[in-house]
């Protein structure tokens, strides 16, 4: 199925609006077709005077036949007109509404992909998708899809009036039509080409400077700028290079396709003139042919331009359709979580999963969290830590074996239950370009600056905020960069506080923060871990000393459990680990 046709398939509440728009375009180009009728017929009055055409209706007078078909010419200009603006505003108007709903529809699918769709891909590639692409369509509604449209009626409406007139004139006229068409089918189907990749190479520009904007203070603190503008400079002369391609063959169609036009305008003029001369044609008929071979002529010429956009928006919604057409590989279960009875006891069973095309991380691996109680995971880098919040908010999905929420698979229960029922508080933090209130408001809607104010109390981020000249109100920047990294992890707790969940999960929360931060960090987790179910991943050990319970992992398997003091007198893996953090010699 074509891009288009998928297109008017998946868009099924702008049907109507597009039937109206092609009934209006169909209609002023009807219209607009008439002006060398009313010529001709005023030739015809003129010439044949009592004998016209317009006589044989009943108005015998020269005089009084003008005076009609001036009647008729202001009535078929004010039709003309009528239907030109509703064209206009119908087509306008339905390339803002689809482009409004896919944009939209692409933006909230996307939203629903599992996270390993989006570490396949670049963010700037999906930014193209959904605002270049999304505008490339919108510009072909614009304008080419009328074009299109009033093309098609010129062919069909001016053969009929060959026929009318003078069929022996007509395939003559007509003759160069089937080449036409074939040129036109041939040229989309090379420009198609040129145009995917066109699309393909502005989406890695557009990837590459997405990227190096996220990227700015990495790129001057190594004094690349240089490096990255000539970086820059070759992709988008890529860019330049398949769009010059695509350009040369779409600038070539026009003049084609004005000299096959030339050779019908031509045939017309001497085969209806030859006709006309030896009286077999009326004067006011062949005018209309010589005028009407003209009226086909400059719509034929500019198919060319209609088709460059037509291709362009026919790759553009092959990309956009695709992205919204993907299906997600982790979906909703038909459980309802009741929340208010959630006692937050968590397990992995028998549990297989590896990354794409990366080795198995965990085999049959069983783990176990008690609920309401604080178990800190351990272990060194690659030991499967941050995997396990992955797992756990269904990030992935397993390959084999189950993870439950209170005995419920995961999986049975419907997403939005269950990432409503687990705060997550990651190294990691994204901060909106907003204020502090709203950054820790993000963690439930429609909270009161009360709530809003506790929160940030429990993570101590009082005395900081009281320091600020607006407070609460202090914007952050994008991505919090107008504020230090301990400041943002605070913030990234109080928001997790303000969600209230019955699982809290710190995943190397503190790993990047000073000491300060991290005890500040530290007293407020004391006082909202109570009655909850707390994780904490970490690397930083002296973090997890208190834990209920320690969870050493090695290699995506638990190789030691317990308590601080019960594991240092294991003399095992943290033992080892808790002597190269604190620098004391290494257990015997």
């Amino acid at each position: 199925m074509t891009p288009f046709r998928r297109l008017v398939h998946h868009s099924t509440e702008h049907r109507g609006a597009l039937a109206r728009g092609t009934a209006w375009s169909v209609l002023n180009k009807l219209f607009d077709l008439a002006p060398p009728l009313l010529i001709g017929a005023a030739v015809d009055i003129v010439a044949l005077r009592e004998a016209s055409t317009i006589a044989r209706l009943g108005i015998a007078d020269p005089w009084q036949q003008l005076l009609a078909l001036a009647g008729v010419t202001i009535l078929i200009w004010v039709l003309e007109s009528l239907f030109e603006f509703l064209q206009k505003v119908e087509w306008r108007n339905l390339a803002q509404r689809i482009q409004h709903t896919l944009r939209l529809e692409a933006y909230a699918h996307v939203q629903r992909l599992e996270l390993g769709f989006f570490e396949d891909r670049r963010a700037g590639e999906l930014a193209s998708v959904l605002n270049d692409d999304v505008n490339q369509l919108e510009r072909f509604l614009n304008g080419g899809a009328n074009a299109l449209i009033q093309v098609g009626t010129s062919v069909v409406a001016i053969a009929g009036v060959y026929l009318w007139l003078s069929p022996g004139v007509a395939w003559v006229a007509f003759l160069p039509m089937p080449f036409i068409i074939w040129g036109s089918l041939a040229y989309q189907q090379l420009l198609q080409k040129r145009y995917a990749a066109v699309r393909q190479s502005v989406g890695d520009l557009n990837a590459d400077l997405t990227g190096n904007l996220g990227g700015v203070a990495t790129i001057k603190s190594f004094t690349r700028e240089d490096d990255e503008v000539e970086r820059i400079r070759a992709q988008s002369a890529r860019y330049q290079e398949v769009n010059r391609a695509a350009i040369l063959w779409s600038s070539a169609f026009s003049p084609l396709i004005r000299m096959l036009v030339l050779t019908g305008f031509t045939a017309t003029l001497l085969v209806g003139g030859k006709q006309a001369l030896s009286g077999a044609l009326e004067a006011g008929a062949f005018s209309v042919l010589v005028f009407m071979t003209q009226r086909l002529l400059w719509p034929l010429t500019g198919l060319g331009e209609t088709l460059d956009l037509y291709q362009r928006a026919r790759a553009s919604t092959q990309r956009i359709l695709d992205l919204i057409e993907r299906p997600a590989a982790i979906v909703d279960g038909p459980e309802r979580l009741d929340r208010a009875a959630l006692r937050g006891a968590l397990a992995f069973e028998q549990v297989t999963f590896g990354y794409r095309n990366a080795p198995i991380l965990f085999e049959r691996f069983d783990l176990r969290f008690e609920p309401q109680r604080t178990t800190a995971v351990v272990g060194a880098t690659g030991a499967g830590k941050s995997s396990l919040t992955k797992l756990l908010l269904r990030f992935y999905d397993p390959d084999a074996g189950r993870i439950t929420l209170d005995g419920e698979d995961v999986r049975a229960l419907q997403l939005g239950d269950l990432r409503r029922a687990i705060g997550l508080v990651s190294q990691d933090v994204f901060l909106f370009h907003g204020s502090i209130r709203e950054n820790i408001a993000y963690g439930r809607r429609g909270a009161t600056d009360a709530e809003v104010a506790e929160a940030a109390t429990l993570a101590e981020l009082d005395d900081w905020v009281r320091a600020l000249p607006a407070g609460l109100e202090t914007v952050v920047g994008e991505r919090g960069q107008r504020i230090s990294g301990g400041q943002r992890q605070r913030i990234a707790l109080a928001r997790a506080i303000l969600k209230d969940p019955p699982v809290l999960v710190l995943d190397e929360a503190t790993s990047s923060v000073d000491n300060e931060t991290e005890a500040a960090i530290q007293r407020g987790l004391a006082r909202v871990s109570v009655g909850r179910t707390v994780i904490v991943i970490a690397h930083r050990l002296s973090t997890v000393r208190h834990a209920d319970r320690i969870v050493v992992l090695d290699r995506g398997r638990v190789v030691e459990d317990g308590r601080h003091e019960a594991l240092l007198a294991q003399r095992g893996l943290y033992a080892q680990l808790w002597a190269v953090q604190t620098g004391g010699a290494a257990p015997a």
